[in-house]
């Protein structure tokens, strides 16, 4: 089973204007139309048999609205995560909340929620988050939104690691963005995934075999980041990757089976 543990869609009525927003901040056009029907072509033509949707809250009054679009999307082909803001006035309620619409985990993105991943705020939603023994993908490293105010390094990523220890953390990108010598530093090795979402455009395969061999295969889980990166085409480059087949298979699908209890 191949699964895609990181992937964006919006809702018809936004995804035009939101992926034209995106696409000038990027300096790049998305590779599909950012719909939930557009996911399924792509992951039908790519071979991938599931695809984890990771929305995101940029403001505290996006919660209702975001998070039941992601509750219709919960099994098959799409299982949609929910997402809180570090400034909720009452993130355990929330976090309950998106638990008993039946989601397996949230997403936070410290660049677009505006908030430092070592923010005390983000440490108490992790740390209930985790008491919840829900996923908690985390985006890492640069985005163009604020290439130069990185809001989690992986030095950050450290601390909340080491203060919080939350069970399920995934950290995107590979632990951080156009990070990798201060991830191969400061977090292989750790309590933590990464996945391989958008990496495969930019990062060197001798640095993603170390960090893989170092970090371990059981940690690692393949993304792409769609609509930004082709499914297809990053599958393609997993599967002809020079890694043993049982390191192939813990990476394309095994490892995300067993996080999301499938």
């Amino acid at each position: 089973m191949f699964i895609d543990f990181h992937t964006h869609m919006f809702p018809p009525v936004i995804a035009g204007r939101t992926l034209a927003k995106l696409a000038e901040c990027f300096g790049k056009a998305p590779e599909e139309d950012g719909t939930y029907e557009g996911l399924i072509r792509s992951s039908k033509a790519s071979g991938i048999d599931c695809s984890v949707v990771l929305p995101i809250a940029t403001k505290p009054s996006q919660f209702r609205t975001i998070n039941e679009f992601a509750a219709r999307f919960q099994e098959g082909e799409v299982i949609s995560f929910g997402s809180v803001h570090p400034d909720s006035s009452d993130y355990k309620a929330e976090l309950k909340e998106i638990q008993a619409m039946g989601m397996k985990g949230i997403k936070l993105h410290p660049d677009y929620q505006n908030v430092y991943f070592n923010d005390i705020r983000y440490k108490r939603v992790v740390s209930y988050a985790a008491e919840l023994d829900m996923i908690i993908s985390v985006h890492a490293g640069v985005d163009p939104l604020c290439p130069e105010d990185v809001h989690c390094t992986p030095q950050m990523a450290v601390e909340v690691v080491d203060e919080v220890a939350p069970g399920k953390l995934v950290l995107a990108h590979l632990g951080g963005n156009q990070q990798w010598d201060e991830v191969e530093q400061y977090l292989v090795g750790r309590d933590v995934y990464l996945d391989t979402a958008v990496i495969f455009d930019y990062i060197e395969q001798e640095q993603f075999l170390r960090i893989l061999q170092n970090h371990g295969s059981k940690k690692i889980l393949f993304a792409t980041d769609s609509p930004w990166a082709g499914q297809k085409r990053f599958l393609d480059v997993m599967k002809n990757m020079p890694v043993t087949e049982e390191e192939r298979a813990d990476v394309l699908g095994r490892n995300a089976m067993r996080l999301l209890g499938l």
